[in-house]
This record gives structure tokens, sequence and C-alpha cells, in this order.
């Protein structure tokens, strides 16, 4: 693992408004995954039961109201930190989020292949129990379309890297991780995710299910980064 200072994060496009960052954002599909299918509804029906308005749980997100709207309607797939934030802002969890039915928990949980998300975007599959305080699960970071808000929030994430590499930013350092390496750190330092190879990178990730829906913090900034 090596380290080497962190630059700010980039800014993949001009906000709709100018104190609220953007999420890069990929082509269109015409599918859904399996893994994330009917992703785009549930994320609109736990906004309307939390009594949000669109600008309102975007802004709580760092996104503007434009791209929530596009995620609602399953034209965008959201990156990670994007599906935690909203996980936290409607008071519920990343696997309701994904459609997990609770039940009572088993303690085994099957392997299987992370199916891409919609234009080869991010992908997620479950790797814990729902309903528990700690939340795990297998991310599959796509190369290029990456996520230039940095998060801080309550709570401590704890990942490792299953395949390529991990470009991880905590605070003022950026750490390059391989396979086999594992990162754990407070979620209060302000972090950044990325895939560092052609790849991109898969993830055994987990976190602390801490609802804070007023204590999250976004900042973003930065030159427009490339995208592939």
């Amino acid at each position: 693992m090596t380290t080497s200072p962190a630059g700010p994060p980039a800014d993949p496009g001009a906000p709709a408004d100018p104190g609220v960052p953007v999420v890069p954002v990929a082509p269109a599909d015409d599918h859904e995954t399996p893994e994330v299918a009917g992703l785009g509804a549930r994320l609109r029906e736990h906004r309307l039961g939390s009594r949000l308005t669109l600008e309102v749980a975007a802004a709580r997100v760092g996104l503007s109201p434009a791209y929530l709207s596009r995620l609602e309607t399953g034209r965008r797939q959201p990156s990670l930190p994007v599906l935690l934030g909203l996980a936290r802002a409607y008071g519920t969890s990343v696997s309701g989020l994904l459609g997990e039915a609770f039940t009572e928990p088993d303690p085994v949980v099957r392997g299987g292949a992370i199916e891409p998300g919609r234009a080869g975007g991010w992908g997620y599959r479950r790797a814990g129990a729902p309903g528990r305080a700690m939340q795990a699960l297998r991310v599959h970071v796509p190369p290029g379309v990456q996520d230039a808000v940095v998060r801080v929030h309550p709570g401590e994430e704890w990942l490792y890297v299953l395949r390529g590499r991990l470009r991880l930013t905590l605070g003022e350092r950026v750490h390059l991780l391989d396979e086999g390496d594992s990162a754990h750190f407070d979620s209060l330092t302000p972090h950044c995710i990325a895939a560092d190879s052609s790849s991109g990178v898969e993830l055994l990730f987990m976190h602390t299910l801490l609802q804070s829906p007023g204590g999250e913090l976004c900042l973003g900034g930065g030159p427009a980064a490339p995208h592939h």
C-alpha cells in the first residue's frame, strides 16, 4: 500500500445549484439488472414515506434534484456513497433500498456474481443479514464513473479489496489498496472511494447503521475529471 498527498475531489459537471455537488452520471441504458431491479421506484417510495420533497431530499444528500429524479426513474444507477446517504436520509438501510425483505436473519449468505449496474455502473450484492446494526455488501466500483462527493457522517466503515486496486481518499491523504488490503476508519473523516484499475475494483464493504439525516455533510469541488 502506498500513500501520497490528495488533491481536491473532481467535479465532473456543473451542478444545478453552485453550492451542491453533482454526482458523475453514465449514459442511460434500457434495462435493469436483477440485483437492482425496482431500485428507482423504492427510492421514490422511501422519499415520499419520509415526507421529503425532491429538492429537500437531494439537498440532504448533496445531489441536484435533477440527478435524484434520474435515480428515481431508473435512468441512473447510484454509487455506494450516494446509496448510503439516501438510506440515512430516509431512515432505512441499504438493504431496504435494494429491496431485501426483512425476515428472521439467516447467518449464512451464499455467494454469487455481482451483476454490473446500468451502463456499467456500481454493482451490489448483499453480504450480511438485513436489519443488523452493521450492514455488509459486496460492491463493484466501475472504472471511470466515480463519485466526486466527499462524505462525512457518523459511524465507522470497513472495506476489503477482493479484486483490482482501490483509491481511497481519507482527509488529506490518498491510499492505494491492492487485493488483500483493507481499511477501517471513522466515517467523520472526509472520505471518497474510486477504482484505480482499468477493470474496476470489487470490495467487501461494511458500515455501522447510524441514521443521522441532519448530520451528513457533502464536500465537492475541483476541476472536471475525464470520463472513460
